[in-house]
């Protein structure tokens, strides 16, 4: 099961267990956080666009950490004028361990443990 999720401006591809890097967002590491902004929910019975009449979906997650991304070097230049500028940038970003996606009158979360439990037992 996976969740399209918005957030900074962007979506992201959220399913339970992994880790996204996501525009910076105001959380210390440890806290826990919940994604409102779902666009569509993918599950074993189909796909699920989410309306405010059925109810809210939401994703909730872990924040594991800040960071920066890699330098980007913007170099402008004008041939003959002797004009030439060098800037650098490092976007910000914060990791979200996503532990959960709740359907209103289901959860993910027990899923996957019980797959869990099946896949270490058998």
């Amino acid at each position: 099961m996976y969740a399209i999720i918005r957030t900074g401006g962007k979506q992201y591809r959220a399913e339970v267990g992994k880790t996204l890097q996501v525009e910076k967002l105001p959380y210390a590491v440890g806290e826990k956080l919940e994604f409102k902004d779902v666009l569509l929910v993918s599950g074993e019975e189909g796909l699920l666009i989410p309306n405010k009449e059925k109810g809210e979906v939401r994703v909730k997650g872990t924040v594991t950490g800040q960071g920066k991304r890699p330098k980007i070097i913007v170099f402008k230049y004008k041939p003959k004028k002797g004009y030439h500028r060098k800037l650098g940038h490092r976007q910000l970003f914060t990791e979200v361990r996503v532990d959960e996606i709740s359907i209103p009158g289901k959860s993910t979360k027990a899923k996957e443990e019980k797959k869990e439990e099946k896949e270490k037992g058998g």
